[in-house]
Protein backbone atom coordinates (compact mmCIF):
# COMPACT_ATOMS: atom_id res chain seq x y z
CA UNK A 1 0.00 0.00 0.00
CA UNK A 2 1.31 3.48 -0.88
CA UNK A 3 2.27 5.94 1.85
CA UNK A 4 -0.22 8.46 0.48
CA UNK A 5 -2.97 5.90 1.14
CA UNK A 6 -1.88 5.12 4.68
CA UNK A 7 -0.92 8.55 5.99
CA UNK A 8 -3.77 10.76 7.22
CA UNK A 9 -4.17 14.15 5.51
CA UNK A 10 -2.30 17.05 7.07
CA UNK A 11 -4.28 19.72 8.90
CA UNK A 12 -2.68 23.09 8.17
CA UNK A 13 -2.94 26.08 10.47
CA UNK A 14 -1.12 29.35 10.80
CA UNK A 15 -0.63 28.86 14.55
CA UNK A 16 -1.13 26.07 17.08
CA UNK A 17 -1.09 26.50 20.86
CA UNK A 18 -0.89 23.47 23.19
CA UNK A 19 -0.29 23.35 26.93
CA UNK A 20 -0.18 21.00 29.91
CA UNK A 21 1.02 17.90 28.08
CA UNK A 22 2.73 16.74 31.29
CA UNK A 23 5.35 14.57 29.62
CA UNK A 24 6.94 12.50 32.37
CA UNK A 25 3.59 11.86 34.02
CA UNK A 26 1.88 8.46 33.73
CA UNK A 27 -1.32 10.25 32.77
CA UNK A 28 0.05 12.08 29.75
CA UNK A 29 -1.89 11.14 26.61
CA UNK A 30 1.36 10.95 24.66
CA UNK A 31 0.11 8.67 21.89
CA UNK A 32 -2.81 10.95 21.06
CA UNK A 33 -0.55 14.01 21.27
CA UNK A 34 1.97 12.41 18.92
CA UNK A 35 -0.77 11.60 16.42
CA UNK A 36 -1.98 15.20 16.58
CA UNK A 37 1.52 16.54 15.91
CA UNK A 38 1.99 14.13 13.00
CA UNK A 39 -1.13 15.27 11.18
CA UNK A 40 -0.70 18.97 11.93
CA UNK A 41 1.40 21.57 10.13
CA UNK A 42 1.72 25.19 11.19
CA UNK A 43 3.90 28.27 10.87
CA UNK A 44 3.96 28.95 14.61
CA UNK A 45 3.84 26.37 17.42
CA UNK A 46 3.50 27.63 20.99
CA UNK A 47 4.11 25.24 23.91
CA UNK A 48 2.21 27.05 26.65
CA UNK A 49 3.70 25.57 29.80
CA UNK A 50 3.76 22.33 31.80
CA UNK A 51 5.06 20.51 28.75
CA UNK A 52 7.44 18.44 30.91
CA UNK A 53 6.12 17.48 34.34
CA UNK A 54 9.24 17.89 36.45
CA UNK A 55 7.14 17.59 39.62
CA UNK A 56 6.02 14.09 38.60
CA UNK A 57 9.55 13.10 37.55
CA UNK A 58 10.86 14.15 40.98
CA UNK A 59 8.34 11.87 42.67
CA UNK A 60 9.08 8.90 40.43
CA UNK A 61 10.96 8.70 37.16
CA UNK A 62 8.66 7.80 34.28
CA UNK A 63 9.84 8.47 30.74
CA UNK A 64 8.72 5.90 28.14
CA UNK A 65 9.91 6.00 24.53
CA UNK A 66 6.63 7.56 23.45
CA UNK A 67 7.45 10.70 25.45
CA UNK A 68 10.81 10.96 23.69
CA UNK A 69 8.99 10.53 20.38
CA UNK A 70 6.81 13.53 21.20
CA UNK A 71 9.85 15.69 21.94
CA UNK A 72 11.55 14.56 18.73
CA UNK A 73 8.44 15.41 16.74
CA UNK A 74 8.34 18.90 18.28
CA UNK A 75 12.01 19.49 17.47
CA UNK A 76 11.47 18.12 13.97
CA UNK A 77 8.86 20.77 13.20
CA UNK A 78 11.59 23.41 13.27
CA UNK A 79 13.21 21.75 10.24
CA UNK A 80 9.94 22.21 8.34
CA UNK A 81 9.91 25.97 8.81
CA UNK A 82 7.79 26.08 11.95
CA UNK A 83 8.80 28.60 14.59
CA UNK A 84 8.56 26.83 17.96
CA UNK A 85 8.22 28.91 21.15
CA UNK A 86 8.24 27.31 24.61
CA UNK A 87 6.51 29.25 27.40
CA UNK A 88 7.46 27.52 30.70
CA UNK A 89 4.80 26.77 33.30
CA UNK A 90 4.92 25.98 37.01
CA UNK A 91 5.68 22.27 36.46
CA UNK A 92 8.68 23.14 34.26
CA UNK A 93 9.48 26.54 35.76
CA UNK A 94 13.23 25.88 35.93
CA UNK A 95 13.34 26.80 32.22
CA UNK A 96 12.16 30.32 33.04
CA UNK A 97 15.70 31.32 33.94
CA UNK A 98 16.64 30.71 30.26
CA UNK A 99 14.25 33.37 28.96
CA UNK A 100 14.94 34.50 25.35
CA UNK A 101 17.45 31.70 24.71
CA UNK A 102 17.14 29.19 21.86
CA UNK A 103 17.81 25.46 22.35
CA UNK A 104 17.57 23.02 19.46
CA UNK A 105 15.58 25.49 17.41
CA UNK A 106 13.08 26.09 20.24
CA UNK A 107 12.90 29.61 21.64
CA UNK A 108 12.20 29.92 25.37
CA UNK A 109 10.07 32.98 26.07
CA UNK A 110 8.23 33.53 29.34
CA UNK A 111 5.66 35.85 27.77
CA UNK A 112 5.74 36.19 23.97
CA UNK A 113 3.44 38.43 21.97
CA UNK A 114 1.80 36.89 18.92
CA UNK A 115 0.27 38.90 16.06
CA UNK A 116 -2.58 37.11 14.31
CA UNK A 117 -3.13 37.18 10.55
CA UNK A 118 -5.86 39.80 10.99
CA UNK A 119 -3.62 42.03 13.08
CA UNK A 120 -4.72 41.21 16.62
CA UNK A 121 -2.21 41.32 19.45
CA UNK A 122 -2.18 38.20 21.67
CA UNK A 123 -0.35 37.76 24.97
CA UNK A 124 0.78 34.16 25.52
CA UNK A 125 1.60 32.89 29.01
CA UNK A 126 1.02 29.77 31.10
CA UNK A 127 -1.10 31.57 33.70
CA UNK A 128 0.08 30.08 36.98
CA UNK A 129 1.16 33.51 38.26
CA UNK A 130 -2.55 34.42 38.32
CA UNK A 131 -3.43 31.38 40.42
CA UNK A 132 -3.36 32.65 44.01
CA UNK A 133 -2.93 29.12 45.38
CA UNK A 134 0.08 28.38 43.17
CA UNK A 135 1.61 31.80 43.67
CA UNK A 136 1.27 32.00 47.44
CA UNK A 137 0.87 28.48 48.83
CA UNK A 138 3.26 26.06 47.13
CA UNK A 139 2.80 23.35 49.78
CA UNK A 140 -0.96 23.34 49.16
CA UNK A 141 -0.28 23.23 45.43
CA UNK A 142 1.95 20.14 45.74
CA UNK A 143 -0.69 18.40 47.86
CA UNK A 144 -3.37 19.33 45.33
CA UNK A 145 -1.19 17.99 42.51
CA UNK A 146 -0.82 14.68 44.38
CA UNK A 147 -4.59 14.45 44.99
CA UNK A 148 -5.23 15.17 41.31
CA UNK A 149 -2.99 12.26 40.34
CA UNK A 150 -4.87 9.99 42.74
CA UNK A 151 -8.15 11.05 41.13
CA UNK A 152 -6.77 10.27 37.69
CA UNK A 153 -5.82 6.75 38.80
CA UNK A 154 -9.24 6.16 40.34
CA UNK A 155 -10.72 7.53 37.13
CA UNK A 156 -9.18 4.68 35.11
CA UNK A 157 -10.91 1.98 37.17
CA UNK A 158 -14.09 4.01 37.47
CA UNK A 159 -14.44 4.27 33.68
CA UNK A 160 -13.52 0.62 33.18
CA UNK A 161 -16.61 -0.24 35.24
CA UNK A 162 -18.70 2.29 33.28
CA UNK A 163 -17.62 0.74 29.96
CA UNK A 164 -18.44 -2.75 31.30
CA UNK A 165 -21.89 -1.45 32.15
CA UNK A 166 -22.29 0.06 28.67
CA UNK A 167 -21.76 3.70 29.58
CA UNK A 168 -19.35 6.18 27.95
CA UNK A 169 -16.34 7.94 29.41
CA UNK A 170 -16.93 10.36 32.29
CA UNK A 171 -14.17 12.27 34.05
CA UNK A 172 -14.40 11.93 37.82
CA UNK A 173 -11.40 14.21 38.32
CA UNK A 174 -12.90 16.91 36.11
CA UNK A 175 -16.18 16.65 38.01
CA UNK A 176 -14.49 16.99 41.41
CA UNK A 177 -12.34 19.90 40.23
CA UNK A 178 -15.35 21.64 38.75
CA UNK A 179 -17.38 21.30 41.94
CA UNK A 180 -14.58 22.62 44.17
CA UNK A 181 -13.66 25.50 41.89
CA UNK A 182 -17.30 26.36 41.41
CA UNK A 183 -17.61 26.91 45.16
CA UNK A 184 -14.61 29.23 45.36
CA UNK A 185 -15.30 30.82 41.93
CA UNK A 186 -11.76 29.95 40.96
CA UNK A 187 -12.15 29.64 37.19
CA UNK A 188 -14.08 32.88 36.88
CA UNK A 189 -11.56 34.79 38.99
CA UNK A 190 -8.68 33.28 37.03
CA UNK A 191 -10.18 34.30 33.71
CA UNK A 192 -10.98 37.81 34.95
CA UNK A 193 -7.42 38.31 36.19
CA UNK A 194 -5.98 37.23 32.84
CA UNK A 195 -8.36 39.48 30.92
CA UNK A 196 -7.38 42.46 33.08
CA UNK A 197 -3.73 41.68 32.41
CA UNK A 198 -4.37 41.50 28.66
CA UNK A 199 -5.92 44.95 28.80
CA UNK A 200 -2.89 46.29 30.66
CA UNK A 201 -0.76 44.92 27.81
CA UNK A 202 -3.11 46.54 25.26
CA UNK A 203 -3.81 43.10 23.82
CA UNK A 204 -6.87 41.86 21.96
CA UNK A 205 -6.35 38.24 23.05
CA UNK A 206 -4.76 36.21 25.80
CA UNK A 207 -3.74 32.55 25.36
CA UNK A 208 -2.99 30.49 28.48
CA UNK A 209 -3.22 27.05 30.05
CA UNK A 210 -2.63 25.86 33.63
CA UNK A 211 -6.18 25.06 34.83
CA UNK A 212 -6.85 22.21 32.31
CA UNK A 213 -10.10 23.88 31.26
CA UNK A 214 -10.22 24.45 27.47
CA UNK A 215 -12.13 27.57 26.54
CA UNK A 216 -12.53 30.12 23.76
CA UNK A 217 -14.79 33.02 24.59
CA UNK A 218 -14.95 36.77 24.64
CA UNK A 219 -14.65 38.40 28.07
CA UNK A 220 -15.01 42.16 28.34
CA UNK A 221 -13.84 42.76 24.74
CA UNK A 222 -10.84 40.43 25.14
CA UNK A 223 -10.71 36.99 23.52
CA UNK A 224 -9.81 34.54 26.31
CA UNK A 225 -8.27 31.29 25.03
CA UNK A 226 -7.29 28.41 27.30
CA UNK A 227 -5.47 25.53 25.59
CA UNK A 228 -6.76 22.91 28.03
CA UNK A 229 -4.47 19.88 28.43
CA UNK A 230 -3.30 16.52 27.07
CA UNK A 231 -4.18 14.56 30.21
CA UNK A 232 -7.96 14.57 30.02
CA UNK A 233 -9.28 16.94 27.36
CA UNK A 234 -6.69 16.49 24.57
CA UNK A 235 -7.30 20.00 23.29
CA UNK A 236 -5.53 22.74 21.36
CA UNK A 237 -6.11 26.31 20.23
CA UNK A 238 -5.50 26.98 16.54
CA UNK A 239 -5.36 30.05 14.32
CA UNK A 240 -6.48 29.71 10.72
CA UNK A 241 -4.76 31.60 7.92
CA UNK A 242 -7.42 34.31 7.96
CA UNK A 243 -6.81 34.93 11.68
CA UNK A 244 -9.86 33.02 12.88
CA UNK A 245 -9.35 31.32 16.25
CA UNK A 246 -10.76 27.90 17.08
CA UNK A 247 -10.51 25.41 19.92
CA UNK A 248 -10.18 21.73 19.00
CA UNK A 249 -11.08 19.18 21.63
CA UNK A 250 -10.61 15.48 20.95
CA UNK A 251 -11.29 13.98 24.37
CA UNK A 252 -10.74 10.34 25.29
CA UNK A 253 -13.28 9.05 22.81
CA UNK A 254 -12.56 11.53 20.02
CA UNK A 255 -10.40 11.16 16.96
CA UNK A 256 -8.65 13.58 14.62
CA UNK A 257 -10.94 13.53 11.60
CA UNK A 258 -14.16 11.98 12.87
CA UNK A 259 -17.49 13.35 13.99
CA UNK A 260 -16.55 13.12 17.67
CA UNK A 261 -14.00 15.94 17.40
CA UNK A 262 -15.42 19.06 19.06
CA UNK A 263 -14.64 22.42 17.46
CA UNK A 264 -15.44 25.70 19.18
CA UNK A 265 -14.92 28.86 17.13
CA UNK A 266 -14.43 32.30 18.57
CA UNK A 267 -17.45 34.66 18.67
CA UNK A 268 -17.88 36.71 15.50
CA UNK A 269 -17.95 39.85 17.63
CA UNK A 270 -14.29 39.34 18.59
CA UNK A 271 -13.09 39.43 14.97
CA UNK A 272 -11.53 42.55 13.51
CA UNK A 273 -13.56 44.46 10.94
CA UNK A 274 -12.60 43.47 7.37
CA UNK A 275 -10.96 46.82 6.65
CA UNK A 276 -8.68 46.41 9.66
CA UNK A 277 -7.54 42.97 8.58
CA UNK A 278 -6.05 44.25 5.34
CA UNK A 279 -3.17 46.59 4.69
CA UNK A 280 -5.20 49.81 4.85
CA UNK A 281 -3.54 53.19 5.18
CA UNK A 282 0.19 53.82 5.45
CA UNK A 283 -0.26 54.73 9.11
CA UNK A 284 -1.96 51.41 9.78
CA UNK A 285 0.79 49.54 7.93
CA UNK A 286 3.40 51.36 10.00
CA UNK A 287 1.66 50.44 13.26
CA UNK A 288 1.32 46.80 12.18
CA UNK A 289 4.99 46.75 11.16
CA UNK A 290 5.97 48.24 14.51
CA UNK A 291 4.19 45.42 16.36
CA UNK A 292 5.71 42.74 14.11
CA UNK A 293 9.26 44.04 14.62
CA UNK A 294 8.71 44.47 18.36
CA UNK A 295 7.49 40.90 18.59
CA UNK A 296 10.49 39.50 16.78
CA UNK A 297 12.82 41.60 18.96
CA UNK A 298 10.86 40.70 22.12
CA UNK A 299 10.52 44.35 23.21
CA UNK A 300 7.54 46.43 24.24
CA UNK A 301 6.37 48.36 21.16
CA UNK A 302 5.72 51.38 23.35
CA UNK A 303 9.31 51.49 24.63
CA UNK A 304 11.94 53.86 23.27
CA UNK A 305 13.67 50.81 21.78
CA UNK A 306 11.21 51.07 18.93
CA UNK A 307 12.71 54.35 17.75
CA UNK A 308 14.04 52.77 14.55
CA UNK A 309 10.57 51.46 13.78
CA UNK A 310 9.18 54.98 14.21
CA UNK A 311 11.53 56.14 11.46
CA UNK A 312 10.05 53.50 9.18
CA UNK A 313 6.59 54.70 10.15
CA UNK A 314 7.46 58.28 9.23
CA UNK A 315 8.77 57.18 5.85
CA UNK A 316 5.59 55.18 5.16
CA UNK A 317 3.40 58.10 6.19
CA UNK A 318 5.42 60.43 3.96
CA UNK A 319 4.89 58.14 1.00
Amino acid sequence: MLDSETKPPKQRYRTVWISDTHLGSRHCRAERLLNFLKVTECEHLYLVGDIIDIWALKRKWHWPKLHSDVLRRILKTDNKGTKVVFVPGNHDELFRSYNRLVFGGVEINNEPIHITADGRRAVVLHGDIFDAVVANHKIITFIGDWLYEVLLRVNIWFNAVRRWCGFGHWSLSNFVKHQVKQVISFIGSYEDALVRYAKQKKADMIVCGHIHHPEVREVDDVLYCNCGDWVENCSAIVEHFDGRIEMLRFGFDGDFDGDSTVKVSEPETSRRAPELAGAGSAARVAERLKLEIATSMAVDPDDDDGAKTELVAEELNAS
